[in-house]
């Protein structure tokens, strides 16, 4: 059986106002101090002072990885409290914020290279890591899953507001985070000597910084033997993070099984699943999505059950489908994280006066349970509402 691990972005926000504050080094201090979140996993910094990121270890087990996903999120703001601060599951701050880079020499050369960009661009991400049994199986998922990709940033979408604005996208995240050069689709690949020399040509633009700025929507991860699907934004509910990786997982497997009988992956253009990105981006679950298989737009509800129907075979056979069928009725019955944000919006208290901190106050107040029918992690209390 495959193992997986998620890295989950955490935006680090005021415990009063819910505003991003700059207290990631506190809080990584605090982590070391701490032995880490245990389990094997890691706490790192971000580009910017007012994030951290923290990593599972590579897990069989769904409900294990759930665990883990909680345990890392409990971790977290635990530390993050001592610093005054919240661990707040959201893509985009709700409020305006100029972002502290972190003192690094990378991090430096990106501020000062890329413009404005990496000063106002303040994004937290869900990537997801499946192992593989070599890079030219690696190549092989990457061709078969890219069609299929985009249905993630809907089933994550977590980032409506922005900049004190509702944005009218459901992951405003993908909107920002697709602003850097490299970032987004691919072509086809068709061989592993092609993927590398795909890479090396991008690189030798020298349009990016170095090899981690290949920011491909999924990836052959250079540290790991495994392929890294990038495209979602952190969800609110720790349990979509365990209903995506279930997925991503079961996409590898049945895209792996396609490669391994010869089934042509789909030839559909980057351009092509770009656009289907950015609907998924803008519509999230309430609107349409792209149809893999017609490359025309049908209702979101109908596409994702589509996603499901393809790699039923491989949850099945990992133990997974129950898990991952119950977190997608879920996210249909509950609502996204960019839907649960935007019902939380109070009106405005004063004319020209419409401070969203309390959205931001309210997704990392969503107090995890201890389980759940996932057997990993959602709010005790969600946006909006109680859980029942």
């Amino acid at each position: 059986m495959r193992t997986m691990g998620v890295e989950e972005e955490l935006l680090l926000i005021d415990r009063t106002t819910g505003h991003p504050v700059p207290v990631a080094e506190q809080v990584l201090a605090r982590a070391v101090a701490a032995g880490g979140p245990g389990d094997g996993g890691e706490v790192v910094g971000e580009m910017h002072r007012e994030a951290i990121e923290v990593f599972t270890r590579p897990h069989s087990s769904l409900a294990a990885l759930g665990g883990q996903v909680l345990a890392n999120r409990e971790f977290t703001e635990m530390l993050a409290s001592e610093a005054g601060a919240h661990a707040a599951p959201l893509a985009t701050s709700p409020c305006p914020v100029e972002p502290h880079p972190t003192e690094s020499e990378r991090y430096t050369t990106m501020m000062q290279r890329y413009g404005s960009l990496p000063r106002r661009v303040l994004t937290s991400g869900l990537h997801v890591h499946v192992s593989v049994d070599s890079p030219e199986e690696g190549v092989a998922v990457l061709d078969q899953i890219r069609t299929w990709t985009p249905i993630l940033i809907a089933l994550c979408a977590n980032s409506p507001f922005h900049d004190g604005v509702d944005t009218g996208h459901a992951s405003w995240r993908s909107m920002l985070w697709n602003q850097w050069p490299s970032s987004g689709p691919q072509e086809r690949f068709g061989s592993l000597a092609r993927y590398r020399a795909v890479m090396d040509a991008m690189l030798s633009t020298g349009a990016l910084l170095d090899s981690g700025m290949l920011y491909l929507d999924a990836r052959l991860s250079q540290n790991h033997p495994t392929v890294e699907v990038r495209v979602a934004d952190v969800p609110l509910d720790p349990g979509t993070t365990v209903t995506v990786a279930g997925l991503v997982r079961a996409l590898v497997d049945t895209a792996a099984n396609d490669a391994a009988i010869g089934r042509e992956a789909p030839n559909t253009p980057a351009c092509a699943v770009r656009l289907a990105n950015w609907r998924a981006a803008l519509e999230g679950l309430d609107g349409c999505l792209v149809d893999p298989t017609t490359e025309r737009p049908a209702p979101a509800r109908d596409v994702v059950m589509l996603l499901l129907a393809h790699v039923l075979p491989a949850l099945t056979a990992n133990g997974d489908d129950q898990l991952v069928e119950r977190g997608i009725a879920d996210l249909f019955a509950r609502g996204t994280g960019a839907a649960r944000q935007r019902a939380a919006r109070l009106p405005m208290t004063e004319p020209g006066s419409d401070d969203l901190g309390h959205i931001a106050l309210a997704a990392a107040r969503a107090v995890p349970a201890a389980s759940t029918h996932l057997d990993a992690a959602r709010p005790r209390t969600v946006i909006g509402r109680s859980t029942p």
